[in-house]
């Protein structure tokens, strides 16, 4: 039996984005346990560009240069933007850690 090493299991990565989330939004962070796949940064967290930069910064310290953030948010256009949800982001840093 193969076991997939925490870094890469899209359960610990969500608790990893949960995490950053409070720091990024320390003001008012989202309560423990309702960050989930389906939340969408923009319309759940609002979420604005300079936190999303903030968010990769945060995230980027634990996933170093394997996770390209600034290409992957420069791939989406506005509307996938809108429309990001964290489980998005999970999956591509699964994606790019697998």
């Amino acid at each position: 039996m193969t076991t997939t090493p925490p870094d890469t299991d899209a359960s610990a990565v969500l608790t990893r984005v949960a995490e950053a989330l409070r720091r990024v939004l320390d003001d008012c962070p989202p309560d423990p346990g309702t960050v989930t796949m389906e939340t969408l940064f923009v319309e759940d967290l609002d979420l604005e560009s300079i936190d999303l930069v903030t968010l990769t910064g945060e995230l980027r310290t634990h996933y170093g240069e394997h996770v390209d953030f600034p290409a992957y948010f420069a791939s989406l256009d506005i509307g996938e933007i809108a429309g990001l949800t964290v489980g998005h982001l999970v999956h591509h840093i699964v994606d790019r850690l697998g």
